[in-house]
């Protein structure tokens, strides 16, 4: 047996907020209950799509980096985007994904941090790109809320 994660997660979901919840007599066991459902509820949703999200974002920010590595003045920053730019992800693991998203999320600071102060003529549209990537992302993560109708 193969256990789907996301449909194992939905189930107790279902079962603690439908079954067990009914049947406490104090209101914090069903407020406990309540959460517990939801987060589980929640995860599954993340785990179905966790990955999928992780390699886009890491994909544009490599891609905007290339961008900004043409760009850029400062050497050392120059140097650290055509690096990242130039990376791949090592696995699809999440765990893995995450740290190369932190450490590209971290650059992204930097370069954002460079961009908000140069007078440069590209200066303006690589910022509005960050941005416009910041809301995409944004947008990805959020959370689905559970229909309970």
């Amino acid at each position: 047996m193969k256990p789907d994660v996301d449909q194992v997660m939905q189930g107790f979901f279902g079962t603690l907020l439908m079954d067990v919840a009914p049947h406490l007599n104090a209101e914090y066991s069903m407020g406990n209950v309540g959460i517990m459902g939801m987060m589980m509820f929640m995860t599954a949703e993340e785990h179905d799509r966790a990955a999928e999200i992780r390699v886009a974002e890491n994909a544009e920010m490599r891609a905007l980096f290339g961008q900004a590595a043409r760009d850029v003045d400062d050497t050392g920053l120059k140097a650290r985007l055509g690096e990242a730019a130039a990376s791949r992800d090592a696995s699809l693991r999440i765990k893995a994904l995450d740290q190369a998203n932190a450490a590209l999320g971290g650059l992204l600071v930097d370069l954002q941090t460079y961009v908000e102060v140069s007078k440069a003529p590209w200066a303006g549209p690589l910022e509005a790109r960050i941005w416009d990537y910041l809301v995409a992302a944004t947008e990805r993560r959020k959370l689905p809320f559970p229909s309970l109708g």
